[in-house]
């Protein structure tokens, strides 16, 4: 029996005791392809991720190494990029703190995966993505929302022509993140809700709603955007009261390019003052001539042309038409992985062997760009042109 190929990958994790990392990056993607033995590229290849846990807390870094089985972790990010073993860097950080590592490791010489908002500006966003370029690494940026089950059942319907020509997509998202003032505890970071931290629902969101729009619909061109800060003080971490200074919630219209030239209509209401009834936290409603879809983060639900009822208005008698019963699942008909473990061995894949990768630095400052075009919107109270970032 011949012996197994295994490429060894070191991989700097710097940020990951955070809750999105840890859960996330760390435990359902890297931990995950280890558990299965690597992820297997051929009969006998596999690429074999070898972490380091890079953060500024000694006692949480090595907590996490020791409750996932892994046997690096550093406090010292300037000694980990001076190790040939570690080939990338993936950065989860706060935002604010990310411009500053990500240039290091590309002067280093390290391929670069890390999370969105890549900056809070996109002069700095597309600065890393000269400098990558420049530097002959290999980058990229984490677009999960791609590989949910939801938007991939979304993405075959587009596929198969189901809709016909898209007239509009309207998005909605968010939940009621309380506020610590009383004895239920916030389910979001305080820094969230400080500016001057990089918080914001517009830098956060918006860089979401770019790469799915782009993807699956069509080019955005321009936005309107209206941002709110409906609740003015919130509680942090260790109890105190704090001013927020950044948005809650973002009221936002993006005309598209479509596909074939069509123009598209995109409305997007994103807030984390809200109660929820809806199928999802995050539910799309895709209409066009031939159906309609309703995606969630996993299920989705359409209704041709053919099921569609045809409602008359008349406010004066019980409404007739039960809207929700003319509306069909769409079957699973694969398995889904974990949407963020997905990218993750795509990114390995093409740090290994070469194979495409389109979701670059130029991506995630096509992300950034969008964010601060609605800021720019909310503050002119206009609508506002979506410039085109050179590749």
């Amino acid at each position: 029996m011949s012996e197994i190929k295994k490429h060894s990958l070191g991989i700097i994790m710097n940020g990951v005791t955070g809750r999105m990392g840890t859960n996330q990056h760390l435990i359902r993607s890297i931990k995950a392809i280890r558990d299965a033995g690597g992820l297997k590229v051929s009969e006998g290849e596999v690429i074999w991720p070898d972490p380091i846990l890079v953060g500024r807390n000694e006692i949480k870094l090595k907590k996490l190494a020791e409750e996932n089985g892994i046997g690096r972790w550093s406090t010292n990010l300037d000694e980990v990029l001076a190790d040939p073993q570690n080939q990338i860097y993936f950065d989860a950080q706060l935002t604010q703190l990310r411009v500053p590592a990500v240039k290091k490791a590309i002067e280093a010489g390290k391929h670069i995966y890390c999370e969105k908002p890549t900056a809070t500006t996109t002069d700095e966003a597309y600065s890393l993505y000269e400098l990558a370029t420049a530097k002959g690494i290999k980058h990229g940026v984490v677009q999960d929302k791609l590989w949910l089950p939801g938007l991939l059942k979304l993405k075959n319907l587009i596929d198969s022509g189901f809709f016909g020509q898209i007239l509009s997509v309207r998005g909605e998202f968010g939940y009621w993140v309380f506020t610590g003032e009383d004895a239920i505890p916030p389910q979001r970071p305080s820094w969230n809700y400080r500016e001057e931290d990089g918080g914001g629902i517009i830098i956060d969101m918006l860089c979401h709603w770019r790469y799915v729009l782009d993807n699956l619909f069509g080019e955005v061109k321009s936005v309107s955007c209206l941002g709110a800060t409906h609740m003015p003080t919130r509680r942090d971490e260790a109890g105190k009261e704090y001013k927020c200074t950044a948005d809650d919630a973002a009221y936002a219209t993006f005309e598209l390019k479509g596909k074939d030239g069509e123009n598209i209509i995109a409305q997007f209401n994103s807030s984390w003052t809200v109660r929820v009834r809806r199928d999802d936290l995050l539910t799309l409603q895709v209409d066009g001539t031939k159906g309609s879809a309703v995606a969630g983060l996993r299920d989705c639900v359409i209704q041709p042309y053919g099921g569609t009822p045809r409602p008359i208005w008349n406010p004066d008698i019980p409404q007739p038409i039960d809207f929700y019963d003319g509306w069909l699942e769409v079957p699973q008909q694969q398995n889904f992985d974990n949407a963020f473990k997905i990218q993750w061995e795509l990114f390995l894949r093409h740090v290994v062997l070469d194979e495409p990768f389109r979701w670059d630095l130029r991506e995630a400052a096509k992300g950034v760009q969008l964010a601060e075009k609605g800021i720019e919107s909310w503050q002119k109270r206009a609508w506002v042109d979506i410039p085109e970032l050179n590749a």
